[in-house]
């Protein structure tokens, strides 16, 4: 080998060599287009970043995050054994999720005295734990309930690791119930439990009505904000201390299946709170920061896919600091979770902590150029989103206008076209459907009528739901006639040459329900024709390269028309073709980007009534 220095035999690693080498896999494409991406926020998304300073900000204590598990059975005493077995496989922190909460999705515990809750909580050793609560427009009543059973058990609230989860604006969020007399009557409740030594948190600045609703990580951290602050000001004006004030309040992000945004929001969240309590002249200390995986993420089918977007909800929460994560079980859009789903849900935890050891390092994203930057960037963005809603005269003033959630509907808007057209792809749903899953089991347990809402309330929607109607359309057919809607795929030439689009358009119709009946290829428009008569399919869909559409797809098309195809798709783009390809019959086009949702219901609508 030559006798050369090693820098000069393996140069530095720099940007400028990254993008050359970069150029030459492009050949000529746009870089922008191909490589830079925005988050719902329009923040732009390198593909590479160089290391940065890491920003001092305050974080959690040492050591690994509460694994926290919802308490949401109705019957108290069915809802201990859930909890003590949870406690005993390894969770640390409960959830008490109470009938009437938004989050209790018609479920929730039914406890109205101390003996229920007794029950319920039989066994459970509460200055061991941490303990939430989550008890919407009861929490008050749930707050008192929890007094009243550490005094009958002669336990010290100030020995409680506990939030009494006390969100007014919350629930006028979530619910459209007015908060007024809710923060009056919550500054007046931690008084009382001042009085009797409690140290926790009474006030929870949630942002599940915010997200569930379609908000983008900065806005959800920016109505946190603005919530957190409306009680910080509540508080003292109520007679509290200011740093009283300040330590009473918690808040809970949710956490999703992205990673860095997730990771950054967490973050940005405590680098927010920091700024607010420096301009209140306090020296900041961590925030308690509560997390809980998303609920809008979560699908009905194939639901052990949600066990993935949980796992990695959790873990990027986990990263960005959260002091107790709640992962929903992977069966709740279903029903009410039985004891395996609620195992899932805490193990999944369990390994990420003992076994990937994810919480050694109390922040793991420091130093990291993309981290920091999206931080930063997310901080930015939320900082002025709750600027805008104080000139609005704050949080409460902002949601009876209905300035927010006219803002946040906008967003839910944008998301709900991304979701049609599979540029947000969700797994088991719009992306790699299965229409013959495996069933799972919930409890027999059945969920109660949901809450009428008021006009100011946030609507709460999962992603999948559009999805899930074709889907269930479907199976309606299926039950009723013995067979689901089908497509015939009208392959042409070899498989080499239409597998790929087959392949495609397969699982697409199968995302609304739809099953496709596939073949070795046609040549003939006479023995295509015959094989779509044969198939008792009503609609089909042309599947090739754009070489033999060119040649093959406009007769194929004609052939198909005249067999009695109700409606025939191209799976590709037609080019120079369309005006042929339509005089032919072809009513649509399946294709990456196009509005699947919408070809499928028309799809469907034409298959179900053959």
């Amino acid at each position: 080998m030559e006798d050369r220095p090693f820098a000069d035999l393996f140069p530095p690693a720099t940007r400028e060599r990254w993008l050359g080498l970069v150029e030459g896999v492009l050949k000529g494409g746009d870089f922008e287009k191909r490589l830079v991406s925005r988050s719902a926020d329009g923040i732009r998304i390198e593909p590479l970043y160089e290391a940065a300073e890491p920003v001092a900000q305050p974080m959690r204590a040492p050591g690994p995050w509460r694994i926290s598990q919802r308490l949401d059975h109705p019957d108290p005493a069915a809802a201990n054994a859930l909890a003590l077995a949870d406690l005993e496989g390894g969770a640390d922190a409960l959830t008490l999720v109470f009938a009437g909460a938004p989050s209790a999705r018609g479920y929730g515990l039914e406890a109205h005295d101390v003996t229920a809750l007794e029950t319920a909580l039989s066994g459970v050793m509460l200055p061991l734990i941490g303990l939430r609560l989550d008890a919407g427009v009861r929490g008050i009543e749930a707050a008192e309930l929890v007094k009243a059973l550490a005094e009958a058990r002669g336990e010290a609230l100030g020995a409680l690791d506990l939030d009494l989860g006390l969100d007014p604006i919350g629930t006028l969020a979530a619910t459209g119930a007015e908060a007024d007399e809710g923060l009056s009557q919550a500054a007046a409740l931690l008084a009382t439990f001042d009085a009797a030594g409690f140290t926790g948190r009474a006030m929870l600045a949630d942002g599940r009505p915010y997200h569930e609703a379609g908000a983008s990580e900065g806005a959800e951290l920016a109505a946190v904000l603005a919530t957190a602050v409306a009680y910080l000001r509540g508080l003292e004006a109520s007679g509290h201390d200011l740093a009283r004030a300040r330590d009473a309040i918690a808040v809970l992000l949710v956490a999703d299946a992205d990673e860095f945004l997730t990771i950054a929001k967490f973050r940005a969240m405590r680098r927010l709170w920091a700024r607010v309590e420096a301009a209140c002249g306090l020296d900041p200390k961590p925030l308690r920061l509560h997390a809980e995986t998303a609920w809008r993420m979560m699908t009905r089918r194939e639901p052990f896919t949600n066990i993935l977007r949980t796992t990695l909800a959790t873990a990027s929460a986990g990263l960005g600091g959260a002091d107790a994560v709640t992962a929903l079980p992977y069966t709740l859009a279903l029903g009410l979770s039985d004891g395996f789903a609620r195992r899932v849900a805490r193990n999944s935890q369990i390994v990420l902590i003992e076994e990937s050891n994810l919480a050694r390092v109390a922040d793991p994203a420091a130093g990291a150029g993309s981290f920091e930057t999206l931080t930063q960037s997310l901080a930015e963005t939320a900082w002025a989103g709750f600027q805008e809603i104080e000139r609005e005269g704050g949080i409460l003033a902002s949601l009876r206008a209905g300035h927010l959630q006219g803002r946040i509907a906008a967003m839910r808007a944008t998301r709900t076209k991304a979701v049609a057209t599979r540029r947000e792809a969700l797994t088991g749903a719009s992306e790699f459907p299965n229409l013959y899953e495996k069933p799972v089991t919930v409890l027999d347990v059945p969920a109660a009528a949901p809450m009428p809402a008021g006009e100011a309330a946030l609507p709460s929607h999962r992603l999948a739901e559009p999805y899930e109607a074709l889907r269930d359309t479907s199976d309606a057919h299926l039950a009723s006639s013995g067979k689901r809607p089908a497509v015939f795929l009208a392959n042409l030439g070899p498989v080499a040459v239409f597998n790929a689009r087959s392949t495609f358009a397969a699982n697409a119709f199968a995302a609304g329900g739809i099953e496709a009946l596939g073949n070795d290829g046609f040549v003939e428009p006479a023995a295509l024709a015959e094989t779509f008569t044969a198939s008792g399919a009503a609609i089909a869909c042309l599947c090739s390269s754009d070489a033999l559409y060119a040649t093959h797809a406009v007769a194929a098309a004609e052939a198909l028309k005249a067999a009695g195809a109700r409606e025939i798709y191209l799976a590709g783009k037609p080019g120079d073709l369309d005006a042929a390809l339509r005089q032919a019959g072809v009513t649509g086009y399946l294709h990456a980007g196009g509005d699947l949702l919408a070809l499928l219901g028309a799809a469907l609508a034409t298959a179900a009534a053959a």
